[in-house]
């Protein structure tokens, strides 16, 4: 991931008569330079449960930032705050903290800002009693409100971010200051005083993320979760219907060629979100009905788009078998080109199918008949292997019968309007 041009601008308007804000940012000059900061690349995680994430790159490459969103989530138990850390962060979450007694975490995405609202929301995050839940990534001034939490829980592939503060110039100069005071607010939240030396080494111009094992053993995080554990906050930053497409299509890239699928998917994701499902449930309710839509599609597709799709979907199949023969059996019976691809590492393929199956609606999932044991795999490559070696003329029929399975039937192409 890359980053450019972002050097923490909440709270500081500019020179003359303006507050010049002491800050905690995300790498002030490496971003200036557009330097990449590859060590805030989430791993790939599994494909069942592959995390809808906040890029940072997309977060920081930007000429102005927005304030930052402070929201209720679903059962008024959480808490989302999502953006930069910027002037009257911490009241507005005071406010809302004060109209709602029951919350209990606070879910935090940041690429850093003020050092006083970072320090003012751990104020708040302490004296409430709250837990801290980092869903992506929460860097630099946010460690600040994340490491006061009761309970500090950090998604698994998730990053924290720490460095030296600084201060803007007089002509926009970065000015690394002392760090006295985060010092302090570190080693009062109970962490390890050589971790917190060590996160106050780093340049402000650089940014050091620990890995799992170094934060869990410095106590700056307490537990490392799964996107199974809190709800959803994939949206946190954007959840209006135009966020919620763009983060349908970095999950499922694929899916850029069907726009009547995405605009479905993405109405029921934000209703997922909005309803407080967790991050893994709504993942995989997006990819069942995804591959449902893509399946229906090549349902009433032409011969020779089933014929490349069946050979590509036996392909996946053979690979799959020997290493996870649930998936093999899935990839079958769900004419599953979502995980096809993904087992496949196909890059065009599997996008021109899409594109060629016509999608235009992507609500339903999968049957859940189409989810079966690991026993089927030889049944389902058999399947295809005796369709796909039948002339084309009959392979297409044979294969149209294999995909219509997963999902109502449908009528023949040659029938279409």
């Amino acid at each position: 991931m890359t980053a450019s041009n972002m050097a923490v601008r909440a709270g500081t308007a500019g020179w003359g008569g303006t507050r010049l804000g002491r800050m905690l940012g995300a790498g002030a000059a490496c971003l200036a330079l557009g330097a990449a900061l590859a060590c805030l690349d989430r791993p790939a995680v599994g494909a069942a449960t592959a995390a809808l994430s906040l890029r940072l790159a997309e977060e920081l490459d930007t000429a102005a930032m927005a304030p930052a969103r402070v929201g209720l989530g679903p059962h008024g138990r959480d808490i989302r705050l999502a953006g930069e850390l910027g002037e009257g962060t911490a009241e507005r979450l005071r406010a809302l903290l004060d109209a709602n007694p029951h919350v209990e975490r606070l879910h935090l995405t940041s690429e850093g800002g003020l050092v006083e609202e970072g320090q003012a929301i751990g104020r708040l995050v302490a004296a409430r009693h709250l837990a801290t839940y980092v869903p992506d990534y929460c860097v630099s001034a946010c460690t600040l409100a994340f490491v006061r939490g009761h309970r500090r829980f950090l998604v698994e592939g998730g990053r924290l971010g720490f460095h030296a503060p600084y201060e803007a110039g007089p002509f926009g100069q970065v000015v690394q200051a002392d760090g006295v005071p985060e010092r302090a607010a570190y080693l009062a939240a109970g962490l390890d005083p050589a971790f917190v030396t060590e996160a106050l080494a780093t340049a402000s111009a650089d940014l050091w993320v620990p890995d799992a094992d170094r934060l869990l053993s410095a106590g700056a995080v307490t537990e490392m979760v799964g996107t199974d554990r809190f709800p959803d906050s994939t949206l946190d930053d954007d959840p209006s219907p135009a966020g919620a497409r763009a983060a349908i299509l970095r999950a499922l890239p694929v899916l850029g060629s069907a726009p009547g699928a995405v605009a479905d998917l993405a109405a029921w994701y934000a209703e997922a979100y909005r309803a407080g499902r967790s991050e893994a449930e709504s993942v995989a309710g997006l990819r069942r009905r995804a591959a449902g839509a893509i399946a229906r599609g090549l349902a009433r597709a032409d011969a020779p788009t089933l014929l490349s799709a069946g050979r590509l979907l036996l392909r996946a199949m053979l690979a799959a078998r020997d290493g996870d023969r649930a998936l093999c059996a899935r990839i079958g019976a769900g004419a599953d080109l979502v995980e096809a691809g993904e087992v496949l590492g196909d890059g065009a393929e599997v996008p021109a199918l899409v594109a060629r199956a016509g999608i235009v609606s992507g609500i339903e999932p999968l049957p859940d008949d189409a989810v079966i044991g690991p026993r089927a795999c030889a049944t389902e490559i058999h399947a295809y292997a005796r369709a796909l070696a039948k002339p084309p003329a009959e392979a297409a029929p044979a294969l149209r019968a294999l995909v219509q399975r997963a999902g109502p039937p449908v009528r023949e192409a040659s029938a279409l309007p």
